[in-house]
């Protein structure tokens, strides 16, 4: 008879990042992890084989897979990240061919260094929260760079709002609430500007948001306008939450400065960040937390080393213990952007935005337009001059998503 194993979603909401590592922990080395969560059979994956089985359609299937309040927070209802087969193909070939490759990332890196500038111009002696600024910034950028339809005023709410949708994904209670409110209005203000911008001639801009206002689905059919504004804040939304990204950056180069003094001074082609640039880069992704796990549902009966797993099984891809494990990563709790400059980091290996192929698959999109905007966001911040007051900047773990507790203030001098 199998045993009764427990519905562990509580224990998940209490413990935070832990919980999944340390579930892990608990199971006999080379056991299969087996628990429940929201009710239903769960299996944890862990590695580099497993990212590769986990994004492998054929195993794994995201139609379903998604909880209703993550979808009504995070990633909006019809969004890509639901879609399978040909469905999901043609609609991440939108996002790939605009958010993918040197060009998209250095074109957003170029408009987020501008917004940068912008927003930290000389001026008076004054007390900053970099989460905050960087959320802003990041709003106005990625505003400017997809011709997205906000004016300076709709953009301050354009960056609380999003901010407002990944904090609340993850917990029940007034979060959540804020982050469903704020997806709504999101989604109302984008699906008014996409009717507008089908009625006139800005349907035509050569902007991500004139290529979703003109896109057809597989079957020919333009995007409802309702979806159209879902894919619009999927571009948005991941973009301004960099800004956890950057508060970690300056987290960082606050408490290891020799890293500060090795931006300021990396410089690649063109004035564009350099090697150490994009290594401490990757590196604040791997070692501070985002991203607990990613889930699907089992696409039909498997089996995962040696093990059955029943056709709906929640799968979950172990992210954060993965960029923690000392198997993959010598000294693990180090901060080390060197072990990024020698080589690349394998794209199943390093997986804080998911993992798989990301022309046909799961990985997210945006990763190339993350890793340049931090690595020259980065660089910024290290060549300001800044000091940083006395302040909490404990990170807690049981909060998802976390940051240091007072989002980074630092004080800039007087001009």
């Amino acid at each position: 008879m199998t045993p009764l194993i427990q519905d562990r979603t509580a224990a998940l909401l209490l413990e935070g990042y832990g919980w999944l590592p340390d579930t892990r922990r608990r199971t006999p080395v080379g056991g299969t992890v087996r628990t429940r969560l929201l009710g239903r059979t769960a299996v944890a994956l862990h590695g580099p084989e497993a990212v590769r089985f986990f994004y492998d359609e054929d195993h794994v299937r995201r139609t379903g897979a998604l909880p209703g309040p993550v979808l009504d927070t995070l990633f909006g209802r019809g969004a890509v990240h639901t879609l399978d087969g040909a469905d999901h193909r043609v609609r991440k070939a939108l996002f790939v061919g605009r958010l993918t490759g040197p060009a998209a990332a250095a074109s957003f890196a170029a408009h987020a260094e501008t917004a940068w500038e912008t927003a930290f111009a000389p001026a008076g002696r004054r007390e900053v929260v970099l989460f905050d600024e960087a959320a802003l910034v990041l709003a106005r950028a990625v505003r400017d760079w997809a011709g997205l339809p906000y004016d300076d005023g709709q953009v301050q709410d354009l960056a609380r709002d999003c901010v407002a949708m990944v904090d609340g994904f993850a917990t029940p209670g007034p979060r959540h609430l804020r982050a469903r409110r704020a997806r709504s209005r999101q989604e109302e203000h984008l699906a008014r500007a996409v009717e507008a911008a089908r009625a006139s001639a800005a349907s035509a801009a050569d902007t991500p948001f004139g290529a979703f206002v003109r896109h057809g689905e597989a079957e020919g059919r333009p995007l409802d306008l309702h979806t159209a504004a879902v894919e619009l804040l999927n571009i948005a939304r991941p973009t301004i939450a960099v800004a956890w990204f950057l508060a970690f950056a300056g987290h960082a180069l606050h408490r290891w400065p020799e890293t500060r003094a090795r931006l300021r001074a990396d410089e690649g082609d063109g004035g564009r960040p350099g090697p150490y640039a994009t290594a401490f880069a990757h590196e604040v992704r791997r070692f501070y937390p985002f991203v607990p796990f990613i889930g699907g549902l089992a696409a039909r009966d498997l089996e995962w080393r040696g093990e059955p797993v029943p056709e709906g099984a929640l799968l979950l891809l172990d992210v954060d213990g993965q960029n923690h494990d000392p198997d993959l990563w010598p000294d693990p709790y180090r901060f080390d952007p060197g072990r990024f400059l020698s080589r690349p980091p394998h794209p199943d290996t390093l997986v804080p935005q998911g993992g798989g192929d990301t022309r046909t698959g799961h990985r997210c999109p945006g990763e190339d337009i993350t890793v340049a905007a931090l690595a020259a966001l980065s660089r910024a911040l290290a060549r300001q001059t800044w000091t940083v007051p006395p302040q909490d900047l404990r990170i807690p773990l049981r909060r998802i998503p976390t940051a240091p507790r007072s989002g980074v203030r630092i004080v800039l001098p007087p001009a």
